[in-house]
């Protein structure tokens, strides 16, 4: 049986943490060590990064625990002028997957970004996980991966408006992963 659930950005030290071993502990479960400690790390850089949008730094907790967590950052496309969000990295809890917490994380984040003003959302990811959601390829939007963004298939990079027809007028190079060391090890496993 599940406790009473709340989403809202997280906040104090205690939850940025939390929320850091949850990331952690999810992609050891699902990867392995290796490449956890390097996911990990992205959240890190994205705190520190001047795109890094604390009120979309969300957490699901159940009663006082984090459960569920979703980085919503800003992106600028290479060759395009606006700014746009890219959700990376989604963690749930083990025990509490295929129990909607992902699903509630990121609608909740999209309504907020989109009283934000943000007009569309980026993910890198398996297209199963996400087209339920509303993305769709972002290829098919002139929306393309950068140099450093090594993904497996076009199909892996999506989009998705907050606004209809946003990405009408959106195209360029997403090259989110800026420290090297990351953009080496973090590959997308679509």
């Amino acid at each position: 049986m599940t406790g009473t659930r709340t989403i809202r950005n997280a906040a104090t030290a205690r939850e940025l943490e939390e929320s850091l071993r949850l990331v952690q502990d999810v992609f050891t479960e699902s990867e392995n060590a290796h490449n956890a400690l390097e996911v990990r790390r992205l959240v890190e850089e994205t705190r520190a990064a001047n795109l890094y949008v604390p009120e979309l730094d969300l957490i699901m907790l159940e009663d006082d625990a984090v459960i569920g967590s979703a980085v919503f950052s800003r992106l600028q496309l290479t060759g395009d002028t606006h700014t746009i969000l890219l959700l990376a990295p989604v963690a749930v809890r083990t025990d509490r997957q295929r129990r909607h917490v992902s699903k509630e994380l990121i609608e909740y984040g999209f309504g907020k970004a989109r009283a934000m003003g943000y007009p569309a959302v980026l993910v890198e990811g398996n297209p199963d996980n996400y087209r339920s959601r509303g993305f769709v390829t972002a290829a098919d939007f002139g929306i393309l991966s950068g140099e450093g963004v090594q993904l497996p298939a076009p199909e892996c990079l999506m989009v998705r408006e907050l606004v209809d027809g946003a990405l009408g007028g959106i195209r360029g190079q997403a090259d989110y992963l800026h420290d090297a060391a990351i953009r080496d090890s973090v590959r997308c496993r679509c």
